[in-house]
């Protein structure tokens, strides 16, 4: 199967989004507070979060509500690898992914057996399970107080000190972090394996009779799908400082599902806009009104109910249309010279 070839108005809209997200720190807090900036890098981080679910409903066809879990063991990885192991940031971070990652082979050993709304179940039961160990275990986790830590050096070049508490360098370490696990996406949804991912989405039998192994396509998207959330995981403990159970508890994988729904699902960067649209709508509105939840959940109501395929949907849909107006008047030059 050949390629699908970007169209240059999709090179062009990337450039200006990298550019923006490149210019932001610099550019930003001359009109608006500094908080946006930290917005922005939040947005990063839950974006990458929720593009691990639709790795798995949007590529594969499994509905999970376990990315929780993955996401707080890269969160604790990272906390416990600095507060306990006396780790620098770089290995703490690595140990917090690999961690998850580890526990998502695991899960995924048993989980990927099943499909439909019993794999969503199963993943549920995982989350619960490690949730209510990591409440009960305090004197390791903190429960739901959770555990704060302080960052150390990430290292020097020449006299100059790289540290996380340096709003900008945190920024580019995000931005960099983050680009990479979407590089590595598009990388894999654009090799054999994410061909594969789809088949398997499609009609598991038949890629089955084509030779594929349709256990290992699921549990290779699963175990994938858990490092890109160990990762987000472990950015978010770096960013935030801090590492609870709550993170582990099932409704933090629900909101994912619902970025991924809002933006998009089966495209690259539709979790991303999702999460961005109802994180900023979250934070306009929550000054205004203190139950501004009931309005994000109408919007998300009208969106799953008229525009199923999300924000990325609406916008192919409209380019679609676009393109049949201008091709409708050329064939009809053509037909009548």
């Amino acid at each position: 199967m050949s390629a699908r070839r970007i169209e240059p108005s999709a090179w062009i809209g990337g450039a200006l989004v990298a550019a923006f997200l490149i210019a932001a720190p610099f550019v930003l807090p001359r009109f608006v507070p500094q908080f946006w900036v930290n917005l922005i890098a939040e947005i990063l981080i839950w974006g990458l979060f929720a593009s691990s679910a639709n790795l798995l409903l949007g590529y594969t066809g499994l509905l999970s509500f376990g990315q929780s879990l993955y996401f707080g063991f890269g969160a604790y990885g990272v906390a416990l690898g600095v507060t306990r192991l006396g780790l620098g940031i770089l290995p703490a971070f690595a140990f917090g992914v690999a961690i998850a990652t580890v526990v998502a082979l695991i899960a995924g050993f048993f989980a990927v057996r099943l499909t439909w709304h019993y794999f969503a179940i199963i993943t549920v039961v995982f989350s619960l399970i490690f949730y209510l160990v990591a409440v009960g275990w305090k004197s390791l986790t903190g429960g739901d107080d959770g555990l704060s830590f302080s960052l150390p050096p990430v290292g020097k070049i020449g006299d100059v000190e790289l540290t996380l508490l340096d709003p900008t360098f945190q920024y580019f370490f995000i931005l960099a972090i983050v680009s990479l696990c979407f590089l590595l996406q598009w990388i894999v949804l654009r090799s054999p394996l994410g061909v594969a991912f789809t088949a398997v989405r499609e009609n598991a039998t038949r890629a089955g009779l084509i030779g594929l192994n349709p256990y290992l396509i699921r549990l290779t998207s699963f175990v994938i799908s858990g490092f890109l959330a160990g990762t987000a995981g472990a950015l978010f403990a770096l960013f935030s400082r801090y590492a609870s159970a709550q993170y582990l508890f099932w409704t933090v994988s629900g909101e994912a599902v619902i970025w991924t729904i809002v933006g998009g699902t089966g495209t690259l960067f539709g979790p991303v806009i999702g999460a961005a649209l109802l994180i900023v709508l979250r934070e306009e509105l929550s000054v205004y009104w203190e139950h501004y939840l009931i309005l994000v959940g109408v919007i998300v109501i009208l969106v799953v109910t008229f525009a199923p395929r999300g924000v990325v949907g609406i916008w192919r849909a409209w380019r679609a249309r676009r393109r049949e107006r201008e091709a409708t008047p050329a064939a009809a030059e053509i037909a009548n010279p």
